[in-house]
C-alpha cells in the first residue's frame, strides 16, 4: 500500500462504499423474505463488515510507517484477500440481478419475487466461495508440470538431461509456515533432478523474510548442481530505506543466503557443465524487463565464456527478456522465467487457458517456441498480493531435453 498515495486509497474505499450501497439495495429485495428480526441482523452485520474494512484500510495506510514490517505484511494482505473476497462477488451479484430484474423475460412478474432474488443471491456466493477456496486451499496446492523438449544441439551425453524449474517464492509471504515449503520441497527431490533452477523473486522486499529457510531449502538434492537469478523483488527498490548503505546491506544479505543453501547466483555470469569432452553452459542475468522495472541484466557480459559452448540454458525473471533480447539474437536453446505468476488467476477450458495477465506479457505461463529456441514461463511457487490463486496453482515445472 506504500506506493498508493492516500488519496488513492481513499478513492479506492470511495468505490468499496459505492459498491456495498448497490449491493445493499438488492439485497433488501431478499431480506424482506425474512423475517424482521432475521432482517435486522443480515443489515447490521453487512453495514459492520463495509465500515470495519473501510477503516481497517485507511488505518493500515496512515499508520504505515509506524508498523513493524512483519506485522505489515500479514495485515496488507489480510486487507487485500478481504476486499477481494467481498468486492468481486458484490459487483457479480449486481450485475446479475439488475440485468434479470430489468431484463426480465423468462419469468412472469410473481415468479420474480422469488425466484430473482435466490439466482442473484448464489451469483454472489459463487464467487465468494470460489475465492475462498483460492485463498484457503489452491494457493498452496502445488502442481506439478511435466515438459519433455527436443534440441539439435543438445550434446549427446547430456541426453535426457532432467531439470526442475521454480520462481518467485516470495518467501515473506509464507510467514514462516516452514511445513507448507517443505511438501513442495519433497515433491522437487521426488522428481530427482540432475539440476534445480530459481529464477527469481526469493523474498517480497527484505532480508530478515529469509531467516529459519536454510534448513528448508538446504534439504534440496541434484545430481549436478542448483543455480539462481535475481528477481526485481530482490532488489529492495520497493521500500523506503534510511540510507542506499542500508538498501545495499539488505541486498547483499539476500545474495549471501543463496550461498547458505548450496545455490551458485548467477549475475550477469555463467557456469560450463562439462561430461566426457562436451558441454552446456548455464548463464544468468540479473532482473531485466521494460519500465518501470529496473534493466540490471547485462546478457552479453553473461555470455562472455559460452561462445564455443553449443547448448545454453538462460536463466531471466522477467519474460518480456526473451522477446527482447534472445530469440533471433542468440543462439540461447532454453530460457527459464518467472515473474507474472499467470496473475494468481486463470479460467482453463481443457488445455486452454486465459487470463488478463496476457494483456500485458505477451508470454505469462507455460512452454513458448520460435524456430528452435524454447521459453518457459514458471507460474511461481509462492505469491504476492492477493493471498490466494484462482485457476492458476503454485508451478514446480519438471523438464527433460532430449536430442531430437
Amino acid at each position: 500500500m506504500r506506493s498508493y498515495s492516500l488519496f488513492t486509497i481513499f478513492l479506492l474505499c470511495i468505490v468499496i462504499l459505492i459498491i456495498d450501497m448497490l449491493a445493499f439495495y438488492w439485497l433488501r429485495s431478499i431480506t424482506q423474505l425474512l423475517e424482521p428480526d432475521l432482517k435486522t441482523i443480515i443489515n447490521f452485520l453487512f453495514w459492520m463488515f463495509t465500515m470495519g474494512l473501510i477503516s481497517g484500510i485507511l488505518i493500515l495506510k496512515i499508520k504505515l510507517d509506524d508498523i513493524d514490517p512483519r506485522r505489515k505484511q500479514l495485515m496488507i494482505s489480510s486487507l487485500y484477500g478481504l476486499t477481494v473476497s467481498s468486492f468481486i462477488p458484490k459487483i457479480i451479484f449486481i450485475i446479475v440481478i439488475s440485468l434479470l430484474y430489468y431484463l426480465n423475460v423468462v419469468f412472469s412478474e410473481k415468479e420474480s419475487i422469488v425466484v430473482i432474488p435466490i439466482i442473484g443471491l448464489f451469483s454472489g456466493f459463487l464467487p465468494f466461495f470460489v475465492i475462498v477456496y483460492a485463498i484457503f486451499k489452491a494457493i498452496y496446492h502445488f502442481k506439478i508440470h511435466r515438459h519433455t523438449l527436443e534440441f539439435e544441439q543438445l550434446p549427446s551425453s547430456f541426453n535426457g538431461l532432467k531439470m526442475v524449474h521454480i520462481s518467485d517464492l516470495h518467501l515473506g509471504s509464507f510467514n514462516y509456515r516452514f511445513k507448507i515449503m517443505n511438501r513442495a520441497i519433497k515433491l522437487i527431490n521426488d522428481l530427482e533432478p540432475d539440476l534445480i533452477f530459481f529464477t527469481g523473486d526469493l523474498v517480497n522486499n527484505f532480508a530478515w523474510e529469509l531467516r529459519g529457510w536454510q534448513r528448508v531449502f538446504i534439504k534440496l538434492k541434484t545430481k549436478i548442481g542448483k543455480y539462481a537469478v535475481l528477481g526485481n523483488h530482490d532488489y529492495g527498490d520497493y521500500s523506503k530505506w534510511e540510507s542506499e548503505s542500508e538498501k545495499q546491506d539488505n541486498h547483499e544479505a539476500i545474495k549471501r543466503f543463496y550461498e547458505t543453501i548450496n545455490f551458485k547466483l548467477l549475475l550477469n555470469d555463467s557456469d560450463i557443465i562439462k561430461k566426457g569432452h562436451e558441454e552446456i553452459a548455464i548463464v544468468g542475468v540479473e532482473n531485466w524487463g521494460h519500465p518501470p522495472f529496473k534493466q540490471y541484466g547485462d546478457l552479453q557480459k553473461a555470455l562472455e565464456k559460452t561462445a564455443n559452448v553449443p547448448f545454453k540454458i538462460l536463466l531471466s525473471h522477467d519474460p518480456t527478456h526473451w522477446s527482447e533480447e534472445v530469440i533471433n539474437q542468440t543462439d540461447i536453446a532454453l530460457t527459464l522465467s518467472g515473474h507474472t505468476h499467470g496473475m494468481q488467476a486463470a479460467v482453463k477450458i481443457k488445455d486452454l487457458q486465459w487470463s488478463p495477465i496476457k494483456y500485458k506479457y505477451r508470454h505469462w505461463a507455460g512452454v513458448y517456441r520460435v524456430n528452435d529456441q524454447y521459453l518457459n514461463v514458471n507460474r511461481g511457487l509462492g505469491w504476492m498480493g492477493f493471498p490466494g490463486r484462482l485457476g492458476m496453482r503454485p508451478e514446480i515445472t519438471s523438464i527433460k531435453v532430449i536430442n531430437v
